[in-house]
């Protein structure tokens, strides 16, 4: 259910792939430096900021949706329990939606009248 709710990436902040988080952690270092603080500040706060966003995109990291005070990898661990994979279904998911002009569709069925 969590899944669903929540579309997680990965299952473990560490899982997070090293493309995903460089790319991250560039968007995050022009955002601190556009703050006009030194860079070692900068740097700082971009590391707070990575370790939020592989939080907030692995599913261990997530507050758990039936009880937001607590990660799903806190309830896991107070069942004894581990999540080794997931796969997750969206309906209508890869279905084209076919776009026809509505003008044209009109004069063709008054046509046809």
């Amino acid at each position: 259910m969590h899944v669903a709710a929540s579309k997680p990436e990965f299952v473990k902040p560490e899982d997070v792939s090293a493309d995903v988080v460089e790319k991250e952690y560039q968007v995050q270092l022009d955002i601190a430096m556009q703050s006009g603080k030194p860079k070692e500040i900068a740097e700082k706060m971009v590391e707070g900021r990575m370790k939020k966003f592989t939080g907030e995109v692995s599913l261990t990291g997530q507050p758990f949706v039936m009880e937001p005070s607590k990660s799903v990898g806190q309830l896991l661990k107070e069942h004894n329990a581990d999540v080794t994979g997931f796969i997750r279904f969206e309906v209508g998911e890869g279905i084209e939606k076919v776009e026809t002009d509505f003008a044209a569709e009109v004069a063709a069925m008054s046509r046809q009248s």
